[in-house]
């Protein structure tokens, strides 16, 4: 190949590397600006944003924001989408119609719809892509299209603790307890009790908590070890190092 071949190569490569770490300190700047938070709330106005919360840029569709109120420390991701009331610029009275604990997380692409009261508690992990509304679609009249008749909705109310996976559906009037798990793309209605586990469409419980016998069934896999008091993170991040190289090479 002729030498001002290569010179012209390498000069495109290096241009392009060069173009590429722009492009991403662009980005993580517009990231960093786009955030939403207590102090930089930018154009959305929440009854309600807590200390430490954050939802990431680019947000998702976001209305009645003042009927929405987010308690500290709560993780929103990405494209996630957040309503109260059927469409924007509602009044929808005194009352909080969306309300998420201290420490909720919503993964990227979630979509919580409340045009009736929605409550997530406090320490609920969402994964993404769950969806999560207070109404749901009648077909009553099979003269009339789906989509123009007046949905029903219901209250939903979720407990503490929970965690709820990727793509799950928490539907009108689901009641779910204290430290529920929602497996993967579940399709969750009714009423779910403390400490259980769910799954399937419609989801059922495949495993919950006796105080006497544990977990029935039994648990397939051992309980995690737990950390040790005063072990530093200094010293865990020392631990993953050398597992993940014992030779020290």
């Amino acid at each position: 190949m002729p030498k001002n071949r290569n010179l012209f190569s390498s000069l495109a490569l290096r241009r392009r590397e060069a173009t590429s770490r722009a492009v991403h300190r662009v980005w993580a700047w517009v990231q960093e600006t786009g955030a939403v938070t207590a102090p930089h709330p930018g154009r959305l106005r929440f009854g309600r944003i807590g200390v430490g919360t954050r939802l990431a840029f680019p947000q998702g569709t976001v209305f009645g924001e003042r009927w929405i109120e987010l308690g500290d420390h709560c993780i929103i991701g990405e494209q996630v989408t957040l309503t109260a009331g059927l469409m924007p610029d509602l009044d929808l009275g005194a009352d909080p119609i969306l309300t998420l604990g201290d420490g909720v997380v919503l993964g990227r692409g979630s979509h919580v719809i409340g045009d009736t009261s929605v409550s997530i508690g406090s320490d609920t992990y969402c994964g993404p892509y769950v969806y999560i509304t207070s109404t749901n679609h009648s077909y009553d009249d099979p003269d009339q299209p789906v989509g123009r008749q007046w949905p029903r909705m219901e209250p939903v109310v979720i407990g503490p603790g929970c965690w709820i996976g990727t793509g799950a559906v928490i539907l009108p009037g689901a009641r779910l307890g204290r430290n529920v798990v929602v497996a993967a793309g579940a399709v969750v209605r009714g009423e779910v009790a403390d400490h259980a586990v769910v799954a399937g469409a419609p989801a059922r419980v495949v495993r919950s908590w006796d105080p006497e016998k544990g977990w029935q069934p039994p648990l397939r896999t051992p309980a995690p070890v737990p950390i040790p008091d005063g072990v530093t993170p200094e010293q865990l991040a020392a631990v993953a190092l050398l597992l993940e190289d014992p030779a020290g090479d």
